[in-house]
């Protein structure tokens, strides 16, 4: 019985700290809830970063009844001053009795250390009940906190033979309008969005999230152009309110160039290489807090992302249509594998239907 409390009680707390998702970056999403007598007296999540953190809104909601009560968390409670105080000060004040935690938080400044310290106090400890569920939910933090660069996922719409667009590069609309529509709910659960010179110029798309639940949601974007091609006419100019834009080229793109661009508002960001290294890009937004990337295209730069092994997890839109023809681009082409057990495969794949479109999303 009292397993299956715990299950259920850890559970709300995943239903709390889901509601972080897209907003709480770099941070970890948290869910807290506290319990008393089978009475819930107080609950939370992170909101966002500088925002009091789960479990010191759901104590301050509990209050004097928090103690000996039993706090139900996701994630390792921190130990360490970030933009707000360690909340493992508040549950050792408030004299919690019991903590169930489902997993280490994987930040050397707090892994174990926050389990340590709750022993320490006397409080009673259960860690591991749905740990899983917590890695999937935390899988940017994670990497981010990990290895101090992005989590980056792929996001493509091709036919059913494997199509991006036709011979003479008409890409509009492979997927339908419902499928459009999740991909801007996909898109808000990211920090920025990547995409390639010859995107900008093509399809002049304006990187914003066009859906309800995103109404204020800032994205930086991010165009990759090692010769600084970018039209000075595009539309992602005037959307600079809805979040940066951030071009990476190389040293010897035109000065004159790169100086037009930052007066619009700009960062461009010069590379010292002979060709623009997604892995450095990677670093570059790691070491300035972009904890998680969506990659929309077009082929060139996917086919790079996926050679390099950069892309952790990847969203392909199956349309019922077939295009045809040799001259039709692929999302990915490249060099191409030699034998079938070098090419890349989909793990933990899970699959739905949007209309007549099917999405397929697994990692790498």
């Amino acid at each position: 019985m009292k397993e299956l409390k715990d299950f259920f009680y850890l559970q709300m707390a995943y239903g709390l700290a889901e509601k972080a998702i897209g907003w709480a970056s770099p941070n970890p999403y948290v869910g807290a809830v506290i319990v008393k007598k089978d009475t819930i007296i107080g609950h939370g999540y992170h909101e966002k970063p500088g925002k009091p953190h789960a479990e010191v809104i759901a104590l301050q909601r509990a209050g004097s009844l928090a103690r000996n009560s039993t706090a139900y968390i996701n994630l390792e409670p921190c130990v360490h001053w970030g933009k707000t105080p360690p909340c493992m000060e508040s549950l050792l004040q408030a004299r919690v009795g019991r903590v169930v935690i489902s997993d280490f938080d994987p930040n050397p400044l707090v892994s174990k250390k926050g389990i340590k310290k709750l022993k320490e106090a006397g409080i009673e400890v259960s860690l591991g009940l749905l740990q899983e569920k917590n890695r999937r939910l935390n899988e940017t933090y994670i990497k981010y906190i990990t290895k101090n660069i992005p989590f980056v996922a792929a996001k493509v719409a091709v036919s059913l033979d494997g199509k991006m667009a036709t011979k003479t590069f008409s890409s509009r609309w492979i997927s339908s309008a419902e499928t459009r529509k999740y991909i801007h709910l996909l898109r808000g659960e990211y920090d920025a969005l990547m995409i390639g010179v010859n995107t900008l110029i093509k399809d002049d798309p304006l990187l914003t999230v066009r859906h309800p639940n995103w109404r204020s949601k800032r994205l930086t974007r991010i165009i990759l152009d090692s010769h600084l091609r970018f039209p000075l006419g595009s539309r992602i100019l005037s959307t600079l309110s809805r979040g940066k834009i951030l071009v990476f080229t190389l040293k010897q793109a035109p000065s004159k160039k790169a100086d037009a661009l930052r007066k619009k508002g700009v960062e461009v960001i010069p590379l010292s290489s002979s060709r623009i290294d997604p892995n450095k890009v990677l670093s570059w937004l790691g070491e300035h807090e972009i904890s998680s990337v969506l990659v929309e295209g077009g082929g060139r730069l996917l086919t790079s992302m996926l050679e390099e092994r950069a892309v952790d997890k990847i969203f392909v839109t199956l349309s019922p249509k077939l295009i045809g023809g040799k001259a039709a681009p692929t999302f990915f082409q490249g060099k191409g594998a030699d034998f079938i057990k070098d090419s890349l495969s989909m793990k933990r794949i899970h699959s739905f239907q949007i209309d007549e479109d099917l999405i397929v999303e697994g990692y790498l």
